[in-house]
């Protein structure tokens, strides 16, 4: 998820939460204010009648013209002694001239004569539709909690955007970047200190990473040139000592261990150096390549090879497969499983490849069970060992994959091991 997301759903969280507890403190505030003044009046108007009552005069009229009403009666000191000497609470009552009940805030309370005798008075006035009063709070709030976040929201966004830019810059051309290529370089002004220690540290980085890819490229190069040449003067040596005729047959045959063992040296070592350069980027030209005619070109080649073993080869060609990548690398991808299914095939075993717009398959005899399918390509990996194989001919095939965006899999079906490529 990306960082302006975060920031929307967190500052709406938070707003949504500050919002409701404002408007459920408004709602109670605002209830409260109109409760104060309507009781302040109720009292005005209690304090006239209860004047007057004690007084002796002549009570008002028991509805006025503002719907205000009273009941007085007396009350006996026990239920006096019994209730509260004033109660609030809010009510309907009757209004005869309406002919209807309305809301009202009620005033009940007791008093006292000067002949000890005690009366209960309740006055009330209309008061406001409290219902209608939530409905339309609710309504204003909810206008404003959208109204508001979606302007606050806005405007995070835009300040977001505005002062985050030197960052998606940035990004932008780490993501371009490509060690061993010819990079753009990085145009990012901007005045934030962090922002421009950020820049100065992706540069830095890129140069240290550039400087190292330079180091690995010219030690893979000297290590192909220093150790092959070593390598084929020790071989030669022994091919010279393996020709004297004062050899014993027991010498001969440590001699020629010997040589097999620097073979093997050989084609690992050249196996590794390969597999070096795939990794750092060596092969970067690309082109569209006919995987049909490669392949019957390197079958020609291995014909013989397969009829040694008594292996038969079985082209199946359902179509025409291209893939985009690196001539030499496809060369080395469809040799090395070709090899493969020729080293973990059985004598007398065949090899099926079928070739199909969108892919290819290797398909040879199973000289056991599946393969563990997670390990399988994995370096030095080999579920049995084969005489000739160095245990690095999947990695490379896997990793030139990897490198050039293609998929690779393998699966066991029917007695045979087959390994799928396709774009």
């Amino acid at each position: 998820m990306k960082l302006i997301y975060y920031v929307i759903i967190r500052l709406s969280l938070v707003l949504t939460i500050i919002l409701t507890g404002w408007a459920i403190f408004f709602y109670f505030a605002v209830m409260d204010e109109v409760n104060d003044e309507v009781d302040d009046s109720l009292e005005d108007y209690s304090e006239v009648i209860i004047i007057r009552a004690l007084a002796g005069e002549e009570l008002p009229a028991k509805n006025t013209a503002s719907n205000n009403q009273y009941f007085l009666h007396e009350v006996t000191e026990e239920y006096a002694a019994a209730h509260e000497d004033i109660n609030y609470k809010d009510s309907m009552v009757y209004i005869p001239e309406k002919d209807e009940k309305e809301p009202a805030r009620i005033l009940t309370t007791i008093f006292k004569d000067d002949n000890d005798k005690y009366f209960e008075l309740t006055v009330s006035t209309p008061s406001i539709e409290k219902d209608d009063l939530k409905d339309a709070m609710a309504g204003w709030i909810i206008f404003l909690y959208v109204t508001l976040l979606l302007t606050i929201i806005i405007i995070n966004v835009w300040v977001f955007y505005r002062n985050m830019r030197p960052l998606y810059v940035l990004l932008h051309w780490l993501d371009k970047y490509s060690i061993g290529k010819k990079n753009e370089p990085l145009h990012n002004d901007t005045k934030v200190s962090e922002f421009r220690r950020l820049n100065d540290a992706a540069i830095r980085y890129a140069k240290r990473s550039e400087q190292m890819f330079e180091q690995q490229k010219q030690f893979i190069g000297n290590a192909s040139h220093e150790m092959q040449t070593p390598l084929a003067v020790c071989r030669n040596r022994l091919e010279m000592l393996m020709e004297d005729e004062n050899l014993s047959e027991v010498q001969l045959g440590e001699l020629m261990k010997t040589h097999q063992t620097l073979e093997h040296i050989t084609k690992l070592n050249k196996s590794l150096l390969l597999l070096s350069k795939i990794e750092n980027g060596q092969f970067a030209e690309t082109s569209s390549v006919e995987v049909n005619t490669l392949l019957k070109q390197y079958l020609e080649d291995y014909k013989e090879v397969y009829e040694y073993r008594g292996i038969t080869v079985e082209t199946h060609e359902e179509g025409t497969f291209y893939l985009t990548m690196n001539e030499t690398l496809a060369v080395v991808l469809l040799t090395n499983l070709l090899r493969n299914a020729f080293v973990h095939n059985v004598d007398g075993g065949h090899i099926r490849i079928v070739i199909t717009p969108h892919g290819v398959t290797f398909c040879n005899t199973a000289a056991g069970q599946a393969l563990d399918a997670e390990r399988i390509f994995e370096r030095f990996y080999q579920g049995q060992k084969k005489e000739g194989s160095t245990g690095l001919g999947l990695a490379i095939a896997d990793t030139i994959c990897k490198m050039q965006s293609i998929n690779l899999r393998y699966y066991y079906k029917e007695g045979e091991h087959c390994f799928r490529i396709n774009a």
